[in-house]
């Protein structure tokens, strides 16, 4: 067992400005095409830690991206940005600090 804090997948995911609702955050979820630490996420409900893996497709690549920090709120998107590193993919799928 896992021990430590952790966050809501869907609700993380919102957070760190990766999707654009709590809403597509759980379809991502439970559309079976997102990977947590290798393994298919089914729910929405699944908890993320900090050093988590993270892959998912967007458009026609392979976004995978290591979790950094579980965040108490949806902040600006510089702040976001901060909670994840980027493993692959591409930089013009996720968002842009201002």
């Amino acid at each position: 067992m896992v021990y430590g804090p952790a966050l809501r997948l869907d609700k993380w995911l919102w957070f760190a400005r990766l999707v654009h609702n709590r809403g597509a955050a759980r379809d991502l979820c439970e559309s079976r095409r997102l990977r947590l630490d290798g393994r298919v996420v089914e729910r929405s409900c699944t908890r993320v830690r900090a050093g988590s893996i993270l892959a998912f497709p967007r458009g026609d690549r392979v976004i995978a991206l290591r979790v950094e920090d579980l965040p108490e709120r949806r902040g600006p998107s510089a702040e976001a940005r901060a909670c994840y590193t980027l493993l692959s993919g591409g930089e013009e799928f996720l968002p842009r600090p201002a």
